[in-house]
């Protein structure tokens, strides 16, 4: 069997290579455009080229990287789980936006640090991995970087993709350039997807999969400010309470329509809404986070459109509409909600979790609305609280998977 640091690459692995120096032409003025337009952490992306890197820890190291915020957010399961097996296992977290890295240090898990992964070019990725040296390295869900993977194969040290999921879309871009995938795959000393499809599309590209599911369920409960949580709870008092989130305009407007239809009923309830981009929303007049008002007795509407909140809105929310799903986003992460025994609604679109939400549904732990009227309906029909509970439960269940996953991951690491 062939060594992944024996693999020789294709042309389409060579070529992308030979494309990599010329990424530093173009890295300043596109770095200076993001960060002017707030797309880039203001003091930390030198990081992006390998350069103000944070003090390797010292010891074993496990570098775990993922694309954005619920990827990220996700890591921290497997994380957790290593960690306590190993106690002298350090991990490096990297990701590529503002926000991932912003939300994660709050949720970070013990012995973890967040760095931004550099852009793939030779003298970047050079500096990266001469820095931290990692003993094992973990790409989560989808996001694969080849000069990085290549570059790491050629170190022997060992790594892995673990939770993958290629969707049929997705599926038809890998296979325009599967010369490139199929090296990349063979690098792999591990390859997990979270379903069957994704297996399947993966084993079509060359790669060996086994099916684990998503790590999303064995991540630990979001964290919330208790002084912020107090706040809340004192505003809010108890009023019945319910959440869009994270909202786009279209999650919003259905939202919106079916709380007006709850106050008929209950002229006291409270909708929050948890914006994905707050600027889109900056033109409604409803009290918001961020100017540092909280609703009362009387606000039918509040916009937390601050970020890193969600465990602060799912503590006191009974239940939750996902946002993306009445839009082409097409779905967000539920089980962040679940964990916190929050009832889950659902709009019709969830291709981007269809797993994740089929799970749920399935045990009658999530409902599925079609429009504002079958959403309003939910909230006044349900038994949100058994909702809520069986969400958990399905939670402590699905999690089991992660536990097997991260001693397969520590048998890469030298004791």
């Amino acid at each position: 069997m062939t060594r992944p640091s024996e693999v020789r690459p294709g042309w389409g692995l060579r070529s992308y290579l030979a494309a990599s120096h010329l990424i530093p032409l173009v890295v300043a003025p596109l770095l200076r455009r993001r960060l002017r337009r707030g797309k880039e952490h203001p003091t930390r992306w030198p990081e992006k080229q390998g350069m103000g890197l944070a003090p390797r820890p010292e010891g074993p190291l496990i570098w775990l990287h993922a694309v954005g915020l619920g990827e990220v957010l996700s890591l921290r399961g497997v994380i957790a789980r290593m960690a306590a097996a190993r106690p002298d296992v350090s991990f490096l977290v990297t990701s590529t936006t503002a926000v991932s890295a912003e939300v994660f240090e709050k949720n970070a898990p013990a012995r973890t640090m967040h760095q931004f992964l550099p852009l793939d070019a030779p003298r970047y990725r050079k500096r990266f991995l001469d820095h931290f040296a990692p003993d094992l390295c973990i790409w989560a869900e989808q996001d694969l970087w080849p000069g990085f993977v290549s570059a790491i194969a050629a170190r022997g040290i060992p790594q892995c993709i673990i939770a993958a999921r290629m969707n049929a879309k997705s599926f038809k871009a890998h296979q325009r350039a599967q010369s490139l995938f199929c090296d990349l795959y063979q690098m792999m000393a591990l390859v997990t997807a979270q379903d069957q499809a994704t297996a399947t599309h993966l084993e079509s590209l060359g790669a060996t999969v086994r099916v684990t599911g998503s790590l999303k369920p064995a991540a630990p409960a979001l964290t919330c400010d208790p002084t912020a949580l107090g706040t809340l709870r004192a505003a809010i008092a108890d009023r019945f309470v319910w959440a869009v989130a994270p909202a786009y305009a279209e999650d919003a407007k259905h939202a919106r329509a079916a709380h007006d239809t709850l106050r008929q009923s209950d002229p006291t309830a409270l909708l929050i809404v948890v914006p994905r981009h707050p600027a889109a929303f900056a033109d409604d007049p409803a009290p918001k986070r961020s100017n540092g008002q909280w609703p009362d007795q009387n606000t039918p509407v509040w916009h937390c459109d601050t970020f890193g909140e969600l465990g602060m809105i799912y503590r006191v929310a009974q239940a939750v509409l996902i946002g993306g799903t009445f839009s082409d986003i097409e779905g967000h992460n539920p089980w962040e909600a679940a964990t916190l025994s929050t009832a889950i609604l659902c709009g019709p679109r969830r291709a981007n979790f269809q797993t994740d939400f089929d799970a749920l549904i399935s045990a009658e732990a999530a409902v599925p609305v079609a429009d504002a009227d079958g959403l309003a309906i939910a909230l006044q029909k349900q038994d949100l609280t058994a909702l809520g509970e069986r969400a958990a439960n399905l939670v402590t269940n699905a999690a089991a998977a992660t536990d097997q996953l991260a001693t397969d991951l520590l048998q890469m690491v030298k004791a």
